[in-house]
């Protein structure tokens, strides 16, 4: 059995392949996806188990063992740490250990890409990402195989933290700057990306110029908001998956003042690869993307890394 850790995964998971293959998976629909295992760990430090298995009959396995301890931002580590396990489906012989933490932020920003190939308007002048952490550094990466952003700019809690994602940024060949003033940033931004550990909103639809299009991947529990009502109520809403309806405090909050229904959301990710929506209806249109991620996504990704690992000739040995 083969231990990729998060080098490996990175080097061999390319942003576009792995754009395309979430957009043909949910097309069709082919994964088995049971109910993932949800447990609190420390209620004192808000701290989270999810178990996320998922598998393609006959062909490959796997299961997320994923923790989430939003308060190690304050002490400078990540908050998601997570492991992959792939086997293959047929013979249920295990394949590799991945390392779960970076194969998750990767397909957590490829998803949010193929939301806005049909949410996002077609010109982005300015993308603004809400949060410094690992997955807002994946997310640039996927929207440029969907869009051409002429620019992107990071706001955070810690300015520190988003210099240094500017920064990092730029290394790589993005145009990036530092946003200090999260309202006005909001207010130009054609594209907002929220990914963060947030409890209260950090975007008001009072903010939100018309056309814009608001990705929302921080949230997976009720304690978690990173919009306001007024948005999530106003805009036109879609979600990744189900799950959706039921985990975020961004829904769960307007679902249960009945402010906001069920028949509110226009439809998911599968509806929109599978063109059941078409997407964005208008320029003036404020879309909202909701995503709680889902065991599709990580199996997906993980078969990419392990079909670029099997091409360049290591997927045979164990």
């Amino acid at each position: 059995m083969q231990m990729l850790d998060a080098a490996v995964v990175r080097a061999l998971l390319s942003p576009r392949e792995l754009v395309e293959a979430l957009r043909v998976a949910f097309a069709a629909q082919d994964v088995t996806v049971p109910e993932r295992s949800h447990h609190r760990l420390d209620d004192e430090r808000d701290a989270t188990l999810l178990l996320m298995p998922a598998w393609r009959t006959g062909r490959l396995l796997g299961v997320k063992i994923v923790t989430h301890h939003p308060r190690n931002g304050e002490h400078g580590r990540p908050a998601i740490h997570g492991t992959y396990v792939l086997g293959d489906a047929a013979t249920g012989k295990p394949l590799a250990v991945l390392d779960g933490t970076e194969l998750t932020r990767w397909r957590t920003a490829a998803a949010s890409a193929l939301a806005a190939d049909h949410l996002a308007p077609e010109v982005v002048r300015e993308h603004l990402l809400v949060g410094a952490g690992n997955v807002a550094a994946a997310v640039p990466h996927c929207y440029a195989t969907v869009r051409d952003v002429h620019l992107t700019r990071v706001w955070a809690r810690s300015p520190a933290r988003a210099a240094a994602l500017v920064d990092r940024l730029r290394a790589e060949g993005l145009e990036a700057e530092v946003e200090t003033d999260l309202r006005a940033g909001v207010g130009r931004a054609d594209v907002i990306t929220c990914a963060t550990s947030a409890t209260e909103p950090l975007v008001h639809g009072a903010d939100v110029g018309p056309g814009t299009h608001v990705d929302l991947v921080g949230a997976f529990t009720p304690q978690m908001v990173e919009a306001d009502e007024q948005l999530v109520t106003s805009a036109s809403l879609f979600v990744d998956v189900g799950a959706a309806l039921h985990e975020p405090g961004d829904l769960v909050g307007p679902l249960g003042r009945g402010t906001l229904r069920p028949e509110d959301v226009l439809g998911d990710l599968a509806d929109l690869a599978a063109g059941r929506h078409t997407g964005r209806a208008g320029p003036e249109e404020v879309t909202v993307f909701k995503s709680v991620g889902t065991a599709l996504e990580d199996l997906v990704a993980a078969t990419v890394v392990w079909e670029a690992r099997t091409r360049a000739g290591d997927g045979g040995r164990g």
